[in-house]
């Protein structure tokens, strides 16, 4: 049987990486549509890259069509040669841009949901603080799911993120960053919101919605004594079903607290009801020299001492 062989690139262009960077976020974004947001571009303009790119490499990388979009096993292989391309040429740049006084060069950041009512607000200020260190330094945040965030740290396309502290792994530092909060709620539409004396039996009969995402052993053993009707792939889901009045539920006492402010929600005997989650801001351990995210570190690790 003769082997077939799929035409490489030659020398690498301008061009070539263009389309590259576009087919990235088209896969980021999960399909043309929301990809144009994106990229500023049209979807037309977007399809016009996508078949050059694909006639450039002689293969298909994605099925489009009524049935959604997906990419196939070459998309996929060319889509994580596509990070490691991408991160170099960034890491390069940035490593030339060291060389020279003026801090230039990404920082791009993960960041899990709901942590910017934080009120130690650590991430904004070293953000602050490298912006004003580097005015054409340019920030890329990606919210994303915890685990997606440290998969990216590791291949690079994340230089650092933050994240719950569930389980470390062992190609990432970890420096504890925040230490989270969580009381039950219910909204001022819900029958416990103006009980005054509310034993926890009591509270644990009515509907509550519970979290889809993984949790420490004793988070979800206190969860297991609710009476789980819905759940919720992040917190500002289980807040919309808590103020629909209908059910119970856990939230951070700083992201649940415009509620309270307002007297939509209150808190249902916290001193029962309430656990602590730990945030870390992580890194990839043996990462390239970047100035960017070592200045950027440099003020978080103040931030984090001075609060210590």
């Amino acid at each position: 049987m003769t082997a077939h062989h799929i035409p490489l690139l030659g020398q690498i262009s301008d061009v070539d990486l263009r389309l590259l960077r576009i087919f990235r976020k088209v896969v980021e974004s999960g399909g043309f549509s929301a990809a144009e947001v994106e990229l500023n571009i049209s979807r037309a303009a977007i399809s016009m890259a996508m078949n050059d790119l694909e006639g450039r490499l002689s293969m298909r990388l994605c099925q489009r069509g009524r049935s959604g979009f997906a990419l196939t096993p070459e998309g996929q292989s060319v889509y994580e040669a596509t990070l490691q391309l991408l991160t170099s040429a960034e890491n390069f740049r940035t490593q030339i841009n060291s060389l020279h006084s003026r801090l230039t060069g990404d920082l791009n950041i993960g960041i899990a949901d709901n942590l910017v009512t934080m009120p130690e607000m650590h991430i904004t200020e070293a953000l602050r603080e490298l912006k004003a260190q580097g005015e054409n330094v340019h920030i890329n945040i990606r919210m994303a799911p915890p685990k997606e965030i440290e998969m990216a740290t590791l291949k690079g396309s994340l230089h650092t993120g933050v994240v719950p502290g569930l389980k470390h792994l062992p190609g990432l530092n970890y420096t504890l960053l925040y230490r989270e909060e969580s009381v039950l709620y219910c909204s001022s539409r819900h029958p416990l919101f103006g009980a005054q004396y509310l034993r926890p039996e009591d509270i644990a009969s009515h509907d509550a919605v519970v979290p889809a995402y993984a949790q420490t052993p004793d988070v979800k053993q206190l969860h297991s004594g609710l009476k789980p009707m819905a759940s919720a792939t992040d917190r500002e889901g289980i807040a919309f079903l808590i103020l629909t009045g209908r059910y119970i539920g856990f939230l951070p006492t700083h992201f649940a607290q415009r509620w309270v402010d307002s007297q939509q929600m209150r808190a249902l005997n916290p001193q029962h009801f309430h656990y602590d989650t730990d945030y870390y801001a992580i890194t990839r351990k043996g990462a390239p020299s970047n100035m960017v995210l070592e200045t950027y570190w440099r003020s978080l690790s103040q931030l984090i001492d001075r609060d210590e």
